[in-house]
């Protein structure tokens, strides 16, 4: 791994070329950095089913290997569900934090949810104080991590690239997850693909959160299929309609730094390619 490249590139759970011995997250870490990858993102997307002492061995591993570490937590949270489902929601979430504190990661990754039937500003607003309100229960707790609701791909989700905006606004340790793909596909219309629009999206992140926040995004990556509603399914990039080195040349011209993972159906294969153009781009 290179520690002075300004992203770290890696995957959105195991590589799938992940031997089976050491095996599991350990194993994940340990072989991300054999790749020569520098980041790794738990993939806890069905459920938090981990040990304390699980995470205390994926936390010495990814020390060793000199990785950086988050967490995707379970699809399954919403952050507008209904007054009966948010306490179980609000568990999930909370729970990918704790013992993503214990394992060693710096990020919780996890999907707004939902408009349930109401207006996208209607489910902003009852977003905003729970998101709060697990934020201090966190700090209170003693734990450092910072939550970042991802970008979502279909225009009926929650998580518009102006409602991440929202919520890391309006709380403090909240940041956005940005991923280019959702980005690209929620309109349906093949915008969002070219220089320019990345360059105005990232100036919009930078005015909004500030500009140091531009050197520690959190990102994900992939080709996508979409239709006029939005997002399908992930795509190799080679697949995909997305202009990679156009996303590459704005991240270099804006200055941006961070954590850039694979969500490719051949994850690491296009994570070292996202890495090598970068190089090429920028010639760290």
């Amino acid at each position: 791994m290179n520690s002075t490249q300004s992203f770290q590139f890696g995957t959105v759970g195991s590589p799938l070329s992940n031997p089976k011995k050491p095996g599991g997250s350990a194993g994940a870490a340990l072989h991300i950095a054999a790749l020569g990858l520098g980041a790794l993102e738990l993939g806890w997307v069905q459920s938090v089913r981990v040990s304390e002492a699980t995470c205390a061995q994926i936390k010495a591993a990814t020390q060793q290997a000199g990785i950086s570490l988050s967490v995707h937590a379970p699809y399954y949270i919403n952050l507008n569900a209904g007054q009966e489902e948010w306490p179980k929601a609000r568990q999930r979430l909370m729970d990918a934090a704790h013992y993503g504190h214990l394992a060693g990661a710096r990020d919780i990754i996890f999907h707004p949810g939902g408009y349930q039937g109401r207006s996208p500003a209607e489910a902003l607003e009852r977003s905003i104080p729970r998101l709060a309100a697990c934020v201090e229960a966190l700090r209170a707790a003693g734990n450092p991590v910072t939550l970042r609701p991802e970008t979502m791909g279909k225009a009926g989700q929650l998580g518009s690239f102006a409602e991440v905006l929202a919520l890391a606004r309006a709380v403090p340790g909240v940041q956005p997850c940005l991923d280019f793909a959702h980005l690209h596909a929620r309109t349906g219309d093949g915008s969002l693909n070219s220089y320019a629009e990345w360059v105005a999206l990232l100036e919009a992140y930078g005015r909004a959160l500030g500009e140091p926040a531009l050197k520690t995004l959190s990102c994900h990556l992939s080709g996508i299929a979409y239709t006029a509603k939005g997002e399908k399914h992930h795509l190799t990039m080679a697949e995909s309609d997305f202009r990679l080195e156009e996303l590459v040349r704005a991240l270099h011209d804006m200055g941006c730094a961070g954590r850039i993972l694979s969500e490719s159906p051949i994850m690491e294969e296009d994570a070292l390619l996202f890495q090598r153009v970068w190089r090429e781009v920028s010639g760290e």
